[in-house]
């Protein structure tokens, strides 16, 4: 199966001490080889934040 779920975690909410946040996404790791980043929403800074996958 081609698929994998991952998960991704706020860049910028460890910097400003606040909790991150994580979402749970999937990907294609035939087509995309490199980690995924997405805009998310953070509920804790209130703002729209860069999300990369992590482990």
């Amino acid at each position: 199966m081609p698929r994998e779920n991952v998960t991704l975690e706020c860049t910028e909410a460890r910097k400003e001490g606040k909790s991150p946040s994580r979402y749970m996404g999937s990907r294609n790791k035939k087509l995309k080889t490199d980690k995924l980043q997405m805009m998310k929403f953070n509920p804790a800074l209130k703002r729209r934040t860069l999300h990369k996958e992590i482990k």
